[in-house]
């Protein structure tokens, strides 16, 4: 449940609780995915670049953006260009508290409201 809780709040866990598992290690063959999940830091103007590649390829992408203010001029645009990128896709993008972004291509929505009684 780390990436959950990640994602929506609980800040019980910590990256250190997450742990690399190696596709050979599993029994299953690998499948040939048309979306992937990707995770990206936007620190800068130009990292915006690389995010869009991804949601136009189409990939979801979690961006952290701790690095700026969510009243950050700077961070006004990137995600003035991530809006219009997931409406151009025909997408959803949603900001997750003050820390990620989340863009989805088109044919995926993200939901407003959690899992579970919480």
């Amino acid at each position: 449940m780390g990436l959950m809780s990640t994602l929506f709040g609980d800040d019980s866990h910590s990256a250190d609780d997450y742990v690399e598992l190696d596709a050979n290690d599993l029994e299953t063959a690998p499948t040939e995915a048309s979306m992937q999940i990707r995770f990206a830091s936007i620190s800068q103007q130009t990292d915006v670049i690389d995010i869009k590649d991804a949601v136009y390829d189409g990939d979801i992408v979690v961006a952290d953006i701790t690095r700026h203010s969510t009243t950050d001029r700077t961070m006004e645009h990137i995600s003035d260009e991530l809006r219009q990128v997931a409406e151009e896709v025909g997408g959803d993008i949603v900001q997750k508290d003050d820390d990620q972004i989340i863009i989805c291509p088109g044919g995926v929505a993200i939901s407003r409201s959690k899992i579970g009684g919480r």
